[in-house]
């Protein structure tokens, strides 16, 4: 696969802290990157220098062929990268479609006379606008609640409805922030499903994500961040099996997860749910 995200010696400090420190990765194009690690690590940083959202201190970060560390972050979002938060950001009061469509804003050619005078320019624009919108809305199987508010969805539909914002656009790079955050397990497999339609669709996706049920049948590669700086990079089986990402992240994970031996048993049972 070809390389469509490049970043080398990637840092931002905040004073005296080192939130990322001299971070290289590569996202083959196509692929579902992961990105993992403890509470701290610099995850959400990572997603914020790449979008544009924070400033680096130092590095840089080529996009589809172009140098982008210093671009702001509608360039970017133009060019080709969208994202999601880990906080929830829905309009609430508007509706489901409504929300949708305002991920199709930076792709509007029409000014603002063309609005006052709903020229045919402005009706035909928002047309499209409108059709991408339930596409979209298709997609992630909420199109049956595109007259809804936002704010009365379920918490588990309005993580949908933020996903479907980031791709009507049909970006080269989608950055998920922890979609699967406070989501049951079944709603947590049918994230999985998504994440593999999106990357079928032709989008690749930079994944963080504490699940581990959800990061490693989703991802081709994941890079493990700790206190700032890479720990690992490979694929979910090598990851699994690293030493020092199970050491500091994995392991505890994978114990609280592992089945009860069969001595174990009756003192589960009288366990605190």
């Amino acid at each position: 696969m070809s390389t469509l995200l490049d970043i080398s010696g990637l840092s931002r400090r905040f004073g005296g802290l080192v939130a990322v420190g001299d971070v290289g990765m590569e996202v083959a194009a196509g692929s579902v990157h992961g990105l993992i690690g403890p509470n701290g690590a610099g995850k959400t940083t990572m997603l914020n220098l790449i979008s544009g959202h924070l400033a680096s201190s130092a590095g840089k970060i080529q996009f589809d062929g172009s140098d982008i560390t210093r671009w702001p972050v509608d360039r970017r979002a133009r060019f080709g990268i969208r994202r999601t938060f880990q906080n929830l950001r829905l309009f609430r009061e508007m509706t489901v479609l409504e929300n949708i469509m305002v991920g199709m804003h930076g792709q509007t050619h029409c000014e603002i006379w063309h609005a006052l005078l709903r020229s045919p320019q402005q009706q035909a624009e928002e047309t499209a606008i409108t059709e991408r919108a339930r596409e979209a809305l298709d997609f992630v199987g909420l199109a049956h609640l595109a007259d809804m508010q936002a704010g009365a969805l379920p918490y588990g539909s309005q993580r949908l409805v933020e996903i479907a914002r980031a791709i009507v656009a049909r970006p080269k790079l989608l950055l998920l922030d922890e979609p699967a955050a406070g989501l049951n397990g079944a709603e947590s497999q049918r994230m999985v499903d998504l994440i593999r339609m999106i990357r079928a669709s032709g989008v690749t996706v930079l994944l963080v994500e504490h699940h581990m049920d959800v990061v490693m049948p989703s991802c081709d590669c994941i890079t493990v961040l700790n206190y700032g700086r890479r720990l690992a990079n490979g694929s979910p089986a090598e990851i699994r099996a690293h030493p020092e990402v199970i050491k500091a992240y994995l392991g505890g994970r994978l114990k609280r997860r592992a089945k009860p031996t069969q001595s174990s048993q009756p003192e589960a049972a009288h366990a605190s749910p």
